[in-house]
């Protein structure tokens, strides 16, 4: 049986970019549980066929958002609207999206096939409808062999595939995902990052992505929203968001980062405007060494090494007292700076980005 294609599966809505519309747009909603404002006032729109992440820590009111686009939570204050409709009161089956839980919520007692088609037919779908679309899902998520097999009997990867394909086979305009790679281990996990951001690009639907993992957003997103205490710090493409960082906090929730201030950041800019430095920016060279035009350069003294295997960190520290961390590549082109010695740090100018 051939795959099934894209258009089958995106029937229901526009590709990508096709429509000025927003697949989802938020204007001024708020989430306040008691005294507790969980969410503060957010304005956000997500673009038809996009795969858009909602990434914060914990309590950041991430995923109380994606119960609210759900309908799952209804907002304190604000509109929501999935296309042109105001959706901002509607029941969660009102409503043209479908959501994947961590848990994955499959029912044990019935096969593979069964969960996939339980939502048709609940909605009374004819059952050569069902059998077709079932079909199609399951080689759209690549197990059309496992449709007879209970949920017991699968591994945790291809559980999740098959949560994925129940909620695929009902040709949502929008599919909801809360965390659903965490219960998942490391291998694991990146192996089905790649398989789902190329199932999204198979489909073409607007994905919504909860998550807590830096790595995970940046791997599987077009855009990103950061979420601080209820509200958005910065929206942006993954690259926007690491190397263009709008606030002090997703700089360093983003990533590993020097921040610089005071007499250092004068030095090397002028002002004393705080500067977000990459680590992987800075080149450790020896203390004579004469900096290349265009880059900045200060001296420093390695105090610690760390060897994480695939790469070396080097923390420095510089005649002022600051202290920056340095990250190489474990290879033929690493430092190998020993504790105690003298260097030059040197990075490109263009790497002095100020918050």
């Amino acid at each position: 049986m051939p795959a099934a294609s894209a258009s089958t599966l995106t029937a229901q809505g526009p590709a990508a970019g096709s429509d000025a519309t927003p697949a989802i747009s938020l204007r001024q909603v708020g989430k306040s549980f008691g005294d507790f404002h969980a969410v503060k006032g957010l304005d956000l729109d997500i673009r038809t066929g996009e795969f858009f992440s909602l990434l914060g820590p914990s309590g950041s009111g991430k995923t109380t958002v994606l119960r609210m686009i759900a309908g799952f939570e209804l907002p304190s204050t604000g509109t929501i609207k999935l296309g042109n409709t105001d959706v901002t009161n509607s029941a969660p089956f009102e409503r043209d999206v479908n959501t994947v839980f961590q848990d994955y919520a499959l029912f044990p007692h019935l096969t593979v096939a069964q969960n996939v088609e339980y939502g048709l037919k609940l909605r009374k779908r004819p059952k050569s409808e069902r059998n077709r679309r079932v079909v199609e899902a399951l080689e759209m998520v690549r197990l059309p062999q496992v449709s007879h097999r209970l949920p017991s009997q699968l591994s945790g990867g291809q559980r999740q595939r098959i949560a994925l394909a129940r909620a695929l086979v009902l040709r949502p305009q929008v599919l909801l995902l809360d965390e659903p790679l965490g219960a998942l281990d490391k291998q694991l996990r990146e192996q089905m990052q790649i398989e789902l951001k190329a199932i999204q690009r198979d489909v073409g639907i607007t994905f919504v992505f909860v998550t807590h993992d830096q790595e995970e957003a940046l791997t599987l997103s077009d855009r990103v929203a950061v979420f601080n205490d209820g509200k958005i710090d910065q929206v942006g493409t993954p690259e926007d968001l690491y190397e263009r960082p709008a606030t002090r906090f997703v700089a360093t929730f983003l990533g590993n980062t020097n921040l610089i201030e005071g007499d250092l950041a004068r030095e090397l800019t002028g002002t004393t405007a705080l500067l977000s430095l990459r680590p992987e920016r800075i080149s450790v060279r020896d203390a004579a060494a004469t900096p290349e035009p265009g880059h900045s350069s200060v001296a420093a003294v390695i105090e610690e090494i760390i060897y994480t295997g695939p790469t070396i960190r080097y923390i420095a520290r510089t005649p002022g007292g600051d202290t920056l961390m340095v990250q190489e590549q474990n290879d033929a082109r690493a430092t190998n700076a020993l504790r105690g010695q003298r260097v030059r740090l040197e990075w490109p100018s263009r790497f002095n980005y100020p918050i």
